[in-house]
């Protein structure tokens, strides 16, 4: 027996499976994750892939000649986009009016900020998408992973803030997303031993 599980590909003691729920939406999600995020304890892009049956996910760091990802990008009928806070970023209401009638799928980088950035630099596929931002308003509740910024998302809540930008009448819906990232994450501060979430992480 592993100790992984294939499904979550998280340690068995630390499975998120039971947590998860069935979801749909209209828009796609692709999640571009970088390797040394398969297996982190505290990654929370598998919530995401494992919720929606239409997100996609590709683990790799320069994705320029990535196959499969560039029949996506190119295919007709779509308006893909990178959630990426460049100088050129526009909100998710200039996306979806640049879409008028295509479909959206949305890009989202799972790595730490100097790994992201790594991504899109060597990703030369990546260039020359429309980039987006998410309001800067959005505080995340990542308790266990130190960002740069105050009001830094995992990937899982820049995930659902985009869903719930492009749908807000299914923000309700898409909550269980955030609910399996808070079990996990309550899960990961009980592990630790006493004293080290307060003195390390806690605000």
């Amino acid at each position: 027996m592993g100790r992984y599980c294939d499904r979550c590909e998280k340690a068995l003691k630390a499975c998120i499976c039971a947590w998860i729920k069935p979801l749909k939406s209209s828009t796609e999600l692709i999640i571009l994750q970088h390797p040394t995020e398969v297996r982190r304890p505290i990654g929370t892009a598998r919530i995401l892939t494992l919720s929606l049956g239409n997100s996609r996910r590709f683990v790799g760091e320069d994705f320029s000649e990535h196959p499969e990802l560039n029949t996506l990008l190119y295919e007709d009928g779509y308006l893909t986009c990178l959630v990426y806070p460049g100088e050129h970023s526009v909100g998710f209401s200039g996306i979806k009016q640049a879409a008028s009638d295509k479909k959206i799928r949305v890009i989202l980088l799972d790595g730490t900020w100097r790994k992201a950035y790594k991504m899109w630099q060597v990703s030369k596929n990546l260039h020359a998408l429309p980039m987006v931002h998410l309001d800067p308003e959005l505080f995340g509740d990542y308790k266990i992973r130190k960002a740069p910024k105050d009001n830094g998302l995992s990937t899982v809540e820049a995930g659902y803030h985009s869903l719930c930008a492009l749908e807000p009448e299914q923000t309700e819906y898409f909550q269980p997303l955030l609910e399996a990232f808070n079990h996990m994450i309550e899960f990961q501060i009980k592990q630790m031993p006493a004293g080290v979430f307060e003195k390390n992480y806690s605000r």
